[in-house]
């Protein structure tokens, strides 16, 4: 089997950017790579997590629930597994996901009450490993930046128009949420955190994807 390492973050971390600045570096460095990116916006699996998005469930976050909308997400991760990446993993390349499994834990997490969280991590690696048969991360890095930061990237990608924002980047609060349920699941589950500013200002996109770099080099061995 080949390696599975994930790379997550919040809504506007530079996730994209960091991405795929280390896809390239690492085809650079003739490491056998496959990189994949979730959700599939571009594919059937992903229609349920682009209604749920969109607001077409509700125009809240809340209002579609933690299992529920997981479920969106874990059947266009199944889908894209079996159809575009199972081979490659087993023929023991590394695959580098922007967003996986993790990113329900992230995003979902916070809907429940804090007592249910360690219920519902649990839940989720045993539905997405074990009965939808989805490989386990060998490592994930979470970029973590702070929410006024990430809302001004935000508003830079979408040219200063905040009615181009999903129902999860409009809500400045729900964000906040998130980042507190990262920070949680990142110390339940061992997570790699790289803090991507000083409190104040974003570090550089070299500073960080040299840093990334040096983890996945680590850990692809």
């Amino acid at each position: 089997m080949g390696k599975l390492i994930v790379l997550d973050g919040i809504d506007g971390c530079g996730k994209t950017t960091q991405f795929e600045l280390l896809s390239k570096k690492l085809a650079e460095m003739n490491v056998p790579v496959k990189s994949v990116s979730f959700p599939e916006y571009d594919k059937p699996s992903a229609a349920l997590v682009k209604m749920y998005l969109g607001g077409e469930f509700s125009k809240v976050p809340d209002g579609v629930n933690a299992y529920a909308a997981s479920s969106f997400y874990a059947v266009d991760r199944f889908a894209s597994y079996k159809l575009y990446w199972e081979e490659a993993y087993r023929r023991d390349s590394l695959i580098l996901a922007s967003r996986y499994t993790t990113s329900n834990a992230i995003h979902q997490m916070g809907k429940l009450p804090r007592d249910q969280w360690d219920d519902y991590l649990c839940w989720l690696e045993d539905y997405e490993y074990n009965k939808l048969g989805l490989p386990k991360p060998d490592c994930v890095i979470f970029l973590s930046l702070p929410i006024e930061i990430s809302q001004n990237l935000l508003m830079e990608r979408y040219d200063g128009d905040s009615g181009k924002k999903d129902i999860h980047e409009s809500d400045a609060e729900y964000l906040r949420q998130c980042l507190v349920s990262a920070e949680y699941a990142a110390k339940k589950m061992g997570w790699r955190i790289i803090d991507c500013s000083d409190g104040k200002n974003i570090r550089s996109i070299k500073s960080i994807h040299e840093e990334l770099l040096e983890i996945v080099t680590e850990v692809n061995g």
